[in-house]
């Protein structure tokens, strides 16, 4: 099947419905554009587990300093 979409504003697109049906995507989920020697492929991504990730922030406070700050400032 081929569809297509129009490039908008800020580079907005719809997604048309059979590829909303194809990914089982509904509001809220995030995609994920994988660029290859192929093309480039759009699939659903997993979803994050938000409670494991919450419990990890309390970990990573070796790199919350002011030094860390103003060293990865521009990536």
């Amino acid at each position: 099947m081929l569809t297509n979409s129009q490039l908008i504003h800020h580079n907005q697109t719809i997604i048309p419905h059979p590829v909303l049906e194809a990914l089982k995507l509904r509001d809220g989920d995030s995609i994920v554009f994988e660029i290859d020697q192929a093309g480039v492929h759009l699939r659903k991504a997993p979803a994050i587990d938000k409670a494991f990730s919450e419990a990890l922030q309390g970990t990573l406070s070796e790199w919350a300093s002011a030094a860390d700050d103003e060293a990865y400032a521009d990536l």
